[in-house]
């Protein structure tokens, strides 16, 4: 077709023009797209429902409590003077997810890495199941074993850590109660977020080109020096986002944590002493007995997760846009 059969753009010659492919879809087509979109309209309309229900319940006590719901350690939602906030419970909730995730992204790198690269290959399917098994486990069970024996366990690397490193300030421990803290909450909701953090390692692992791996062998690497040159960036963005569910999944845990704490008001950095909180245990111990302002102020708690969690959500996903997985391999 002659490039005079087109409207030329001032400063564009005839052959410079972009051509425009016109696709025709089929209905099938044209119906999948419309059922995807309509699928991320209505997750989007969910949340919205979800906040919009969250803040309305949330109101009263906000009211109520005022910039000092942020500030605030003590929580007496249902007393006359009705004095209660956030600051502890978040900060305390905030300890756990990260002392989880200090234990299991690196645990979870191991052994995403253990089952793609070393394991033998007649293994590699049972490790995996495994591992999706461990994931399927009810956070239930999780806090009634760490109730029932690894706190007792645990208690004594508590006893020790303090012992030996109580010059830091997290380490230190007034007394000598180191059951239901914030360490032993960590460490039963690491166990917890272990295998979802290596279940998604592993499946972007296992996508990195089997050619530029056997091409960093033939080329003298050892195996870790190839995992560490090939597959390790290769999985930059699966690393991140399995993580990122991770803390989603840590800040969330509900039924667990309410089995091991002992709740507790105050903020500090002793994680190793008795004494933790986090939102969701907060509310599953309190719904029951709350009373008219108890509860809004408990829907107000439930709103700051919310928040939260979309903060870290948005968050993780800016990251990973930024660090996609093969980003750092050339082709």
């Amino acid at each position: 077709m002659a490039a005079t059969d087109f409207d030329v753009p001032v400063g564009l010659s005839g052959d410079d023009i972009p051509l425009s492919v016109a696709v025709n879809r089929s209905p099938a087509d044209r119906r999948f797209r419309l059922a995807a979109r309509a699928s991320g309209a209505s997750t989007l309309v969910v949340m919205g429902l979800v906040a919009v229900f969250l803040a309305k319940g949330a109101w009263p006590a906000l009211r109520i409590a005022g910039a000092r719901f942020f500030t605030r350690t003590e929580w007496n939602p249902d007393a006359a003077n009705g004095s209660f906030g956030i600051a502890a419970i978040v900060w305390w909730t905030v300890m756990i997810a990260l002392i989880a995730l200090l234990l299991a992204v690196p645990l979870a790198v191991a052994s995403a890495l253990f089952i793609n690269e070393y394991a033998p290959r007649r293994l590699r399917r049972a490790l995996t199941a495994l591992v999706d098994l461990l994931a399927a486990i009810p956070s239930l069970i999780y806090g009634l074993w760490g109730r029932a024996f690894a706190g007792d366990a645990l208690a004594g690397v508590a006893r020790w850590l303090s012992r030996n490193a109580g010059f830091v300030p997290m380490f230190d421990v007034r007394g000598d109660a180191y059951d239901s803290s914030t360490f032993v909450a960590g460490v039963i909701v690491a166990l917890m977020v272990l295998p979802i953090a290596t279940s998604v390692m592993r499946e972007v692992f296992a996508q990195t080109p089997v050619a530029e791996k056997e091409g960093a062998l033939a080329l003298g690497a050892t195996r870790w020096g190839m995992v560490r040159a090939v597959v390790l960036p290769f999985g930059r963005g699966g690393i991140i986002g399995g993580s990122m569910l991770a803390l989603g999944r840590a800040l969330g845990e509900t039924i667990a944590i309410a089995l091991i704490i002992s709740p507790k008001y105050v903020v500090d950095a002793r994680v190793l002493e008795r004494g933790s909180n986090s939102v969701g245990a907060l509310i599953a111990l309190k719904f029951g007995e709350a009373g008219s302002t108890g509860l809004s102020a408990l829907l107000a708690l439930g709103l700051a997760l919310f928040a939260i969690t979309l903060v870290v959500n948005f968050a993780a996903s800016f990251v990973v846009a930024r660090s996609r997985s093969g980003a750092g391999v050339e082709a």
